[in-house]
């Protein structure tokens, strides 16, 4: 499995990197100079006000909305009120049960960690169990366990990194956690990530105590940074940047981390854009259609709402007729693995609902959970998926860390508003004319004038000429129809002139 890392800068007003895995495109982050993110900040806020109803308080950081803190995730160190019982940090059913009224208080400060950024009106997701990550090591300075990721299984190699852990000899009273990227990783590079990551929350420390509260102590790395930061590894063949000073900027921290493998960041000079050269555009333009066609001919329908995520398996020109079950089962396996790649690519989040092809068989449907379970492995946010229903759907949820792709890089149709679906011309021309004779007939105006856009005057003037007329005869009142291009299809104005 061949990794490759494009990082389109040229227009840094929008900074676009993609990842490809065996030529394909298997994620896409895109950050713009004008979109503000907190995620993975650190700040010292000030509680403006406790919710004892819903468990939550909420903190001024310093952002332009405050953010939300549940009482699960706030340290028992916080905890004012000493004749309540105490909990352990770790134990996650206590922590649920917790009081907010006694682990904070209104005026309060508090160190704070942004895990989610604020989506629509709401306002982000914090947490005092802060966690700073390095290459190799996420420090967890509110925390006392250390460990090595889940997500490395390897039996042996967990135990190697285990005792590295131990022969480093963290300082006591702080947790660690060794990354994903950790595997192969030696001694002294596990030692030297350590020795950064100290440094770095001595600094924080230091804010922490001289800065007045809110303000921020600590800010995450660039998206370049981030992305090399907790992307790069070892089977990454090449990185390709179009811009020479984030060049520059990328070469420096692979050579203050990973020296060895410095080469494989290279500058791309052609004239022609990286994205149209490598062939991604085109695939990064596909990532905002509603339809994804699978290879049998099958193809998802993605549905964004408000609530969640609907992803439809349709078998569409692919039939078999002699049988229908193994049919069904193709395409739902194939589904599976463009499902898995596209929630990563689209970046969704919270409850989603997979709609597969109905299939008879039991050991079909449990083949299909495993392969999407399998298949959402190597995603790095917390997922929870259920067994698939008598109606043939899993119900799964994902974590949501930030706005989908789709919110962050577009904004519902001003004509449909979001709907995808638009009222007719006829429709909206006939509902003014409703209107219009109820504003006569409560005889609150002298004339009528009506501002449409001007296909929808169009019709009223062509196919509704003799009702107006009838209209303005019996009630003795002109009715003026106007047409305005800066009207959307179901905008109108009507205006009562005296």
């Amino acid at each position: 499995m061949e990794k490759r890392i494009y990082i389109n800068a040229e227009d840094l007003e929008e900074i676009r990197i993609a990842i490809t895995v065996d030529g394909r495109l298997d994620e896409i982050y895109i950050e713009r100079a004008s979109g503000e993110t907190y995620l993975g900040n650190i700040f010292k806020g000030i509680v403006t006000n406790v919710e004892p109803s819903i468990g939550a308080a909420f903190v001024d950081f310093g952002g332009d909305r405050n953010g939300f803190l549940h009482a699960s995730d706030v340290l028992p160190m916080y905890r004012h009120n000493h004749s309540a019982p105490a909990t352990g940090a770790d134990d996650e059913k206590a922590a649920d049960k917790r009081n907010i009224n006694d682990l904070v208080v209104k005026g309060q400060e508090v160190l704070v960690q942004v895990t989610k950024d604020g989506i629509g009106k709401k306002g982000p997701t914090l947490t005092t169990y802060l966690s700073i990550p390095g290459r190799y090591l996420v420090l967890m300075p509110s925390l006392t366990r250390s460990g090595v990721s889940k997500k490395i299984e390897d039996r042996d190699e967990r135990q190697r990194l285990k005792g590295l852990l131990e022969r480093i000899d963290p300082p006591p009273g702080m947790g660690y956690i060794i990354r994903t990227a950790g595997i192969g990783a030696s001694e002294d590079e596990l030692r030297k990530d350590l020795d950064y990551l100290l440094k770095l929350w001595n600094t924080i420390v230091k804010r922490v105590r001289s800065d007045r509260a809110p303000t921020t102590v600590y800010q995450e790395s660039d998206v370049v940074i981030r992305t090399i930061r907790d992307v790069f590894t070892p089977d990454v063949a090449e990185v390709l940047v179009d811009n020479e000073a984030v060049y520059k900027k990328a070469k420096d921290f692979v050579r203050a981390v990973m020296q060895e493998h410095e080469d494989r960041v290279k500058l791309y000079t052609d004239l022609r854009p990286i994205f149209h050269a490598h062939g991604l555009e085109e695939e990064i333009e596909k990532v905002f259609q509603r339809k994804v066609n699978l290879p049998s001919g099958g193809s998802l329908v993605i549905d964004q709402t408000e609530a969640l995520v609907a992803i439809d398996v349709n078998s569409g020109k692919y039939r078999d007729e002699d049988d229908l079950e193994e049919t069904a089962f193709r395409t739902n396996l194939e589904a599976v693995q463009e499902i898995a790649r596209h929630l990563r690519l689209r970046d969704l989040g919270g409850v989603i609902i997979n709609d597969f092809i109905d299939m008879q068989e039991e050991r079909h449907k449990r083949d299909v959970e495993r392969m999407l379970r399998d298949a959402l492995k190597d995603h790095k946010e917390r997922m929870k998926i259920a067994r698939i229903s008598p109606f043939g759907m899993i119900e799964m949820t994902r974590q949501r860390v930030r706005p989908s792709l789709n919110r962050s890089n577009a904004i519902p149709c001003p004509h449909c508003r979001g709907s995808a679906y638009m009222k007719t011309v006829d429709t909206i021309g006939l509902r003014i004319l409703r209107e219009v004779t109820e504003v006569l007939w409560r005889n609150k105006a002298r004339r009528v004038r009506v501002r449409a856009n001007p296909r929808v005057v169009d019709f009223l003037r062509r196919n509704k000429e003799s009702k107006i007329k009838a209209l303005e005869e019996h009630f003795q009142k002109p009715i003026l129809i106007l047409g305005d291009y800066d009207l959307a299809s179901e905008d109108y104005e009507i205006q009562r002139l005296k």
